[in-house]
Parts: structure tokens; C-alpha cells; sequence
């Protein structure tokens, strides 16, 4: 015959015939040669033309061996293009778990994916911010040691015996501080806990001993500690009245600062009952609180009930706007006029709190604030935003700005000058600073970033990242000591309560298993990228630590650490790409294992999902396409698998399609994998199109690229490549192969799907790999306990794919060698059912009938 064996010259593949010219002998879609035809005869009938005839000389045995050593050769060579090229490291067993690096990536982008624009809130002086006419002190640059010793005015009092909403267990709290005399009251800044404090020293001296005095209640110095507080109350030091409330709240995240052991409270308590005082020793929880608050004198102090706090400050802010009627009530009974203007405000103010009410509920405002749950400050903040914005001083622009920006101020609050206590010296004689503290002081620092980064992982699996990092920030606060921390003075639920974190039962993935764990997640969704923005845009000192911990993530085995980390990086690259592509991206592009480079191809990924800087991906992905090293081609050929990394899907296969077939196909194997990629994407049927024009190219290349692709498309899971969450038709068949999934819910793409498996099936070098591939996809059919599995898809694709008689006979060989398995013998009822949905339909069978007479 004129044409030869695809493995023998890489001809183009002769055009489909005519429907009139089909025949058993004349295969009519255009993959298979007669020497193909030759080899696939399962059945072990000859092929028209095969060389038995007598008189054939030894040399033409001897070509006849040669040719089936050359297509041997091909088969291994094609078969070793279909590997993982994503298990370089791994061996060849041994598969990676890509639907588990696909569904952490999903998560990553979920997290970060929060439709804020950070860069449009005004930071330039975080310590007030000013929204409309509503201008509020934050006072986060603060070192901690701003308290003095004083007494508290008698205006805070009234308005905190006013205003304070009391929490869930406030009457616990008064009835411990009234028969210990000392109360220490554990919890997370900003939770409330100073305003709770100093509610109970209001209530408990307003009609003790000193409820007659002015200042009755006082904070105390905290550099002074519980040790000087009790001598100054036993001594009577600075004339303090009997029956005084003190409120103390220690350095105790001081480096060189020790916290007070019970001996210290022990003796506290006893100078208060002897005066007939008392006091509240506030500390934030953590490992150098915990035994304060395990002791007898310790309490946790509940959050405040923040719904309620809103509920309350937006009605007095409403009030002091619009006016109280019932403030101005009181004898006003007689008079007919005052009375309707109070009636008729007080209408007024009803609907002005139902359409605060209603506003509060509102999807645009509550994705603005973006967290779960507002502490007492941020309540009063937002409070104000919905009374000016129902008063007209506020816009809603103004609104939602304001409402974005609580999630950056909280991230401003965390990060303000943390290691600032490094640079002071300690309490005493003016000595030199001490550093020895500062794992213990990076760590809550540590483990907020890297919840930003792995929000949605296992509990463990942040923790174990935040370790890492309060190392690398250790050192490089640092650099001449070694840094220490303590191995069993971490506290979980304090890392939860310090971080506005949550714990959650969900799934992690492990060696491709769903198992349950305990996953962490910020309460809300805008402190993520808060974070990241606070801490790449304002603390430039941090970014070298950050990145070497970053870089130290990408080499995690576990694709929930790895993936969500790259994606993170991209985050961190769009607000600088400059830094981000020089530190970050390139190195990690050019890294010898495929683990860092799919690390930066996602994180280019990330990147070109910003309008603002997708030319720029889509600039260094082409050039690294066309004129990079080996392993930045590799790095773009992932990245392209995304699909936002070139002008159209067509510029994506070319750019592919050039990675792949050149130097003899070095990188075929990665192309391919990426081509399957954007098989999940609309344009589906131009990809479909690419490959059936690849299959009749003149280049061998570029036919073992469609090949390989399509042997790829039956082998690769959904799950595997899909970035849909369930709920769609390909995310409700994640573990379905890709090819049968097409076929199941993209009808208008059989067709396409079957021409392309048939020229796979018929091609020598690509035959053996396609029939293992066809049994995989037979197998699939139905689960092991019965029930339908892919039964749905191969019944869209076997009547288009089984079309011949040449291809029924080689369905019934393959039926027929698995139900021979010694390993795994196909039960001969479903090896029926199998041969019967291959079957054509009725309609079909009569025009094939009719068409041969």
C-alpha cells in the first residue's frame, strides 16, 4: 500500500473515506496503515497483504524483523512519553496526588479570592481614620506599656456603667472578683476584656468603702507588676483610699519579664481584703498567662456579644443624631405639642433603626466588612458607618470603604511594632536589651501569616509552618543567636484566640485518601488577604525571612501545604511583581524538581488572574516558551495548562505545541499533560480540533503530542485537572476519566472524542498503551460492590468509537482477555453488558446495512 506505519514516516495520516467506502479491510477514519492493521489482528486471523507468500528471500525476513524491532522501539518510546512528568522524583510506580493539589489550589484561591481592593484603603495614618465625618482614634502604634498610674475619670465610669453590654457570664465573673478580692481575666486584645474589667471595678466599689470618692477606681503601672502593686496597696503607698478597684495589666510578652507566680497573687489578695480593695489583672492568653488563669484567681473572660453591642451603639448613635424622645420626655404629658413631636420622632427613629436593620443584612455590606464576628471596637466603628450612612454625612462608597477597611485594621494592630520590646531594655537598672524572647514573641506573629497562607489546612499542618517561620524571623531579628523555644508550652486554643481563628472538622488528603482532620480558618474572610497586604506592603524587613519560609513550603510533599503556599505567593507578587518574579517566582522556575517549578507556574497562574498584571505573565510565560532554559519551558507549559497565560486558546496550544515537540520531544510529556488541562475549560472543541490536526501533521512530534494527549485524556481523572467545585456536570464526576466525562455531558463532543481514541487505537506505536487505556475506561463501568460508575459515558462513547467490524472484533478480543485475568477476571455478565453497549443503535445498524449492501 502507499502509505507506511505512522512509527516508520512521519507522513500525514490519509483523510477519513466516505461512508460508502467502509469496510473491514479499509479502515475509514485515516489513523491506522496496513502494517498497523497488520499487528492488530487479535483474533489471529492474517491482514490482507501480510508476507507469508513462498519464495520470499531472507533479506525481506530480515526487513520484516528490522520494522518490527523500529515499531517495538516506538511503542517504548511512545509509552515512556505518556509517564507523570510530574513524578520525576517519585519513581515510576509511584503516581502524585494531583486531584489533591488541585483541590488545595481551589481552596487557596477561595480564601484570597475576596473582591477587596486593599490598595484602595487609605493607611497612610492607620493610628486615626477618618470616613466621612466620622473621625476615630485606632491607637495601634502603642508599645503596650502606655498605661500609667491613675485614677480612671469619673466620665468613663458612667459611660461604661451606661454603654456595657455584659457578656455571657459576666455575674460569674463580679461573684469570684467579690469573695477572692482579685480576679485575673484572661483574653485575646480587643475582645472586650479591659472594658469588662473595668465595668466590675465600677460595680463592686460603687457601694463599698471608697463609692464615695472620685477615684475609686485606678490602673496601675504595668511595668510595676503584681509585686509592686501589692506593696503599694499593703503600705498604703500614694494615700489611696480603702475600697479602691486597681486595674493592672502586666508586660508579661516582655522579653526579660517574668510572670508572677502564685505566691505573688497570694500575696495581692491578702493587701486588698486587708483594705477592703480589689483588683483585675488583665493578660492576654498564651503560654506565659496559662498557669495565671489555671490558678485559683483566674477566669477567662467571654467575648462580647458583639451583635448586641452593634444593635445598641448604632440606637444611642441614631439617637444623639436624630434626637431621643424619650429623653426629652418626662412631664411633657401637658403640653399636646411636645408630645406629637416626640410621638412623630419617635416614628421616625423606629423606621430609621428598620432600615438599619435592613442594611446590616445587606450581601454588599456584610462581604465589605468580612468577618464573622466584629470585636467591641470594630462594633462601634461599624455602628457609626450605619448611622452616618442613614443620616446622608456618609456615601456608600464611603460605607463599604470604611466597612473593608476593619479587616485592615486589625492587620495593621497585629503587626504594629511587635518587636519593638526587642529594642527596650527590661524593667530595672538599664541594662541592655534582652533578646533571648524572641521566638515567643514572633510566634503569634508567625502563625497569623501562616494561617493568611494555609487557611483551610490541617490545625497541625499551620502550626508546623508557623514554627518554621518564627525561626526564620527569629534569625533574622537575630542573626547572632540561636533561637530558642520551649517544646511544650504551646497552646492551641490560645493561637486560636489570638489569630480570630476557628477550628473546623473537614477532609485532608493523604497518599490520595480523604480522611478526616481538623482544619483552621481565619473568622472571616477579608483577614487573609489583610494580612498578606499588611505585612508585604508595610514591613519590607520581613519580606526576606518570608520568602525563605515560602521557598522552604514550596518543597512540602503535601500538596495542601505546597499548593495553597504558591498560590499565596502569587497573592504576594501582585502587590509587587517586581520582588515577587526576582526572589520568589524565577528562582523557583528553574529549580531542578518539579515540585518548585509547579510552585511557580502557579503562582504566575495566580498572578495573570489580576487584569492589571496578566500581560506581564503573559509576557515572561512566552518568552520563557520560546527562548527559556529546559526547565523554564517546563515552568510555562504549566502555567499555560491553566489557561489565563496567553491572548487566546489558540496562542496556548501553539505555545505548547512549540514546548513539546522540540528537541525531539524532550518535553512532550509535560505538553501533553497540559494539553488535558484545557479540556476542562468552554473551549473544549478548539482544543479537540488542535489535536485532530496535530494527528495529521507531517511532523512525528506533533502526532506522538496528539497521541500522547489523547491516551493522557482516558487516563487522567476529572478531579485530577478540574478546578470546578462540585455541583457542575464534570465536578459531580471527579473520579470519572476525563474522556467519559466529556462524553457524558458534552454530546456534541463525542464525536470528536472517538475519532481521536479510534486513530490512537490504530496507530502501532500508540496501540498497546490506547488498549490498556480502553480496558481502564471498560473497567470503570461499575464499582466493585455493582453499582454504575462511568456506565453513562461509555455508553455516549462506544457506539461512535466501536463503529467497524475490525473494531468490534478487537472489543470482543479485549472482553475476552480480561475475563482470562488471573489477576482480576472481567465477570462475564459485565463483559455482556459491556459488549451491548458498544452495540449501534438500531437506526445506525440499518444505514451501515444498508450502506453494504
Amino acid at each position: 500500500m502507499a502509505d507506511e506505519a505512522v512509527a516508520e514516516r512521519p507522513a500525514e495520516p490519509a483523510a477519513p473515506k466516505a461512508k460508502d467506502d467502509r469496510s473491514p479491510e479499509a479502515p475509514p477514519r485515516g489513523g491506522a496503515r496496513e502494517d498497523d492493521k497488520a499487528k492488530d489482528a487479535p483474533d489471529g486471523a492474517d491482514a490482507p497483504g501480510s508476507a507469508d507468500a513462498p519464495g520470499s528471500s531472507d533479506s525481506a525476513d530480515d526487513e520484516a524483523a528490522e520494522r518490527e524491532k523500529e515499531r517495538e522501539r516506538a511503542a517504548d518510546r511512545f509509552k515512556d512519553r505518556t509517564r507523570d512528568p510530574l513524578a520525576e522524583e517519585q519513581g515510576e510506580e509511584e503516581p502524585t496526588d494531583a486531584a489533591a493539589a488541585t483541590r488545595a489550589r481551589r481552596s487557596g484561591q477561595k480564601l484570597l479570592a475576596s473582591g477587596r481592593d486593599l490598595i484602595g484603603f487609605d493607611r497612610s495614618d492607620v493610628g486615626q481614620l477618618h470616613i466621612g465625618d466620622i473621625n476615630i482614634g485606632l491607637d495601634a502604634r502603642r508599645s503596650g506599656l502606655t498605661m500609667r498610674d491613675g485614677p480612671v475619670p469619673e466620665e468613663e465610669l458612667l459611660r461604661i456603667r451606661r454603654t456595657h453590654i455584659e457578656p455571657e457570664g459576666y455575674v460569674r465573673l463580679r461573684r469570684a472578683l467579690e469573695a477572692r478580692r482579685l480576679l485575673v481575666l484572661g483574653g485575646a486584645p480587643g475582645t472586650g476584656r479591659v472594658s469588662t474589667a473595668l465595668a466590675l471595678l465600677e460595680e463592686v466599689t460603687r457601694d463599698g468603702e471608697g463609692g464615695q470618692h472620685s477615684e475609686r477606681v485606678r490602673r496601675a503601672d504595668p511595668e510595676r507588676g503584681v509585686r509592686g502593686l501589692a506593696a503599694q496597696v499593703g503600705g498604703g503607698e500614694g494615700g489611696h483610699l480603702r475600697g479602691t478597684g486597681y486595674l493592672l495589666e502586666p508586660a508579661l510578652d516582655r522579653p526579660g519579664t517574668l510572670p508572677p507566680d502564685g505566691m505573688d497573687l497570694d500575696q495581692l489578695a491578702s493587701a486588698l481584703a486587708e483594705q477592703g480593695s480589689y483588683a483585675v489583672v488583665v493578660v492576654s492568653v498564651g503560654s506565659a498567662a496559662n498557669p495565671l488563669l489555671a490558678g485559683r484567681y483566674g477566669a477567662i473572660c467571654p467575648p462580647a456579644p458583639t451583635r448586641e453591642l452593634v444593635a445598641v451603639r448604632l440606637r444611642q448613635r441614631l439617637e444623639e443624631e436624630h434626637g431621643d424622645p424619650v429623653r426629652d420626655g418626662g412631664g411633657g404629658g401637658a403640653q399636646d405639642g411636645g408630645g406629637d413631636r416626640d410621638r412623630a420622632g419617635a416614628g421616625s427613629l423606629d423606621r430609621l433603626l428598620e432600615r438599619a436593620a435592613e442594611l446590616r443584612e445587606d450581601p454588599e455590606v456584610i462581604e465589605a466588612v468580612g468577618l464573622d464576628d466584629l470585636r467591641p471596637a470594630e462594633a462601634e466603628l461599624f455602628a457609626s458607618l450605619l448611622a452616618g450612612h442613614l443620616l446622608g454625612s456618609v456615601g456608600r462608597e464611603e460605607l463599604l470603604s470604611g466597612c473593608r477597611g476593619l479587616a485592615a485594621v486589625q492587620a495593621y494592630e497585629w503587626f504594629a511594632g511587635v518587636d519593638r520590646a526587642l529594642a527596650a531594655p527590661p524593667p530595672g537598672d538599664g541594662r541592655a536589651p534582652v533578646r533571648s524572647g524572641t521566638a515567643a514573641l514572633f510566634h503569634p506573629v508567625a502563625f497569623r501569616i501562616a494561617l493568611a497562607v494555609l487557611g483551610g489546612a490541617s490545625h497541625s499542618a499551620v502550626s508546623a509552618a508557623a514554627h518554621l517561620l518564627t525561626w526564620e524571623l527569629s534569625v533574622q531579628s537575630d542573626p547572632d543567636s540561636t533561637p530558642a523555644r520551649p517544646l511544650f508550652c504551646d497552646d492551641p486554643e490560645s493561637d486560636l484566640a489570638l489569630s480570630r481563628a476557628r477550628p473546623d472538622n473537614g477532609v485532608v488528603d493523604v497518599a490520595g485518601a480523604e480522611v478526616t482532620g481538623r482544619l483552621i480558618f481565619y473568622r472571616g474572610t477579608a483577614l487573609p488577604a489583610a494580612v498578606l497586604a499588611e505585612l508585604w506592603d508595610r514591613h519590607f524587613p520581613v519580606r526576606a525571612p518570608v520568602v525563605r519560609w515560602l521557598r522552604l513550603l514550596a518543597d512540602d510533599p503535601r500538596p495542601q501545604v505546597s499548593m495553597r503556599a504558591a498560590v499565596a505567593a502569587g497573592e504576594l507578587s501582585v502587590r509587587d511583581f517586581e520582588h515577587g518574579y526576582a526572589e520568589l517566582i524565577r528562582p523557583l522556575a528553574e529549580a531542578p524538581t518539579p515540585r518548585r517549578r509547579v510552585f511557580a507556574a502557579t503562582a504566575l497562574d495566580q498572578a495573570a488572574g489580576h487584569a492589571s498584571h496578566r500581560r506581564a505573565v503573559r509576557k515572561v510565560v512566552d518568552n520563557w516558551s520560546r527562548h527559556g532554559t529546559p526547565a523554564l519551558r517546563w515552568t510555562a507549559a504549566m502555567a499555560l495548562g491553566y489557561g489565563r497565560s496567553a491572548d487566546s486558546m489558540d496562542d496556548t496550544l501553539d505555545a505548547l505545541a512549540g514546548i513539546g515537540v522540540r528537541d525531539d520531544g524532550e518535553q512532550l510529556a509535560v505538553a501533553s499533560l497540559n494539553v488535558v488541562r484545557l479540556l476542562t475549560l468552554p473551549e473544549s472543541a478548539t482544543v479537540l480540533r488542535r489535536l485532530a490536526d496535530w494527528t495529521g501533521h507531517r511532523g512525528e512530534e506533533y502526532q506522538d503530542l496528539a497521541l500522547v494527549s489523547i491516551v493522557r485524556l482516558a487516563l487522567t481523572d476529572v478531579d485530577e485537572v478540574l478546578d470546578d467545585e462540585p455541583g457542575t456536570p464534570l465536578g459531580d464526576r471527579g473520579d470519572w476519566p476525563l474522556l467519559l466525562a466529556l462524553a457524558a455531558t458534552r454530546p456534541e463532543l463525542t464525536g470528536k472524542l472517538a475519532d481521536l481514541f479510534w486513530t490512537a487505537l490504530n496507530t502501532a506505536r500508540s496501540r498497546d498503551v490506547a488498549l490498556d487505556a480502553l480496558e481502564t475506561l471498560l473497567r470503570s463501568a461499575s464499582r466493585k460492590d455493582g453499582r454504575a460508575w462511568t456506565r453513562e459515558g461509555l455508553a455516549a462513547l462506544l457506539p461512535a468509537l466501536i463503529a467497524e467490524e475490525q473494531d468490534r472484533r478487537r472489543l470482543d478480543w479485549l472482553l475476552r482477555r480480561m475475563m482470562r485475568d488471573q489477576d482480576h477476571p472481567l465477570a462475564e455478565e459485565r463483559a455482556l453488558a459491556l459488549w451491548r453497549l458498544a452495540g449501534p443503535a438500531p437506526r445506525r445498524r440499518s444505514e451501515e446495512e444498508e450502506s453494504h449492501g
